[in-house]
């Protein structure tokens, strides 16, 4: 597989090319992150695991950028009798936009996308 590494993640070439729809439920478990945190990729990894591998990678990866962000999210909140706190969530609230925006367009373009910050709890 043909990888291109930055600091914005990790971008491969799918083993196949995905049809419209996969790319556009992958899109999906991206973006619906904004709004409905991880319950959104964690639907569609449960409804899609089986049926495409483009769709389940992209939620899988989603799911667990999500959880990484709660975790941070927590941290910040905890620490926020600091001013540190404050920063942390700022700063996570920007990187998780960009990040989101990044691994939309990956999907969108047909492949598979890594965040350059992420517990893969979810394998």
């Amino acid at each position: 597989m043909d990888n291109q590494n930055s600091f914005l993640g990790l971008e491969e070439e799918p083993v196949y090319l995905p049809t419209s729809d996969e790319k556009t439920v992958a899109i999906l478990s991206h973006l619906l992150t904004l709004v409905g945190g991880f319950i959104a990729p964690l639907i569609i990894f449960l409804v899609k695991k089986d049926e495409s591998k483009f769709v389940s990678d992209h939620a899988k990866e989603s799911l667990n950028f999500q959880i990484t962000l709660l975790i941070g999210y927590f941290i910040g909140i905890v620490t926020m009798i600091l001013i540190i706190g404050i920063l942390i969530l700022i700063s996570l609230g920007i990187i998780h936009l960009i990040l989101v925006i990044v691994a939309t367009i990956r999907a969108s373009e047909g492949k598979l996308y890594r965040y350059p910050i992420n517990f893969r709890l979810i394998k």
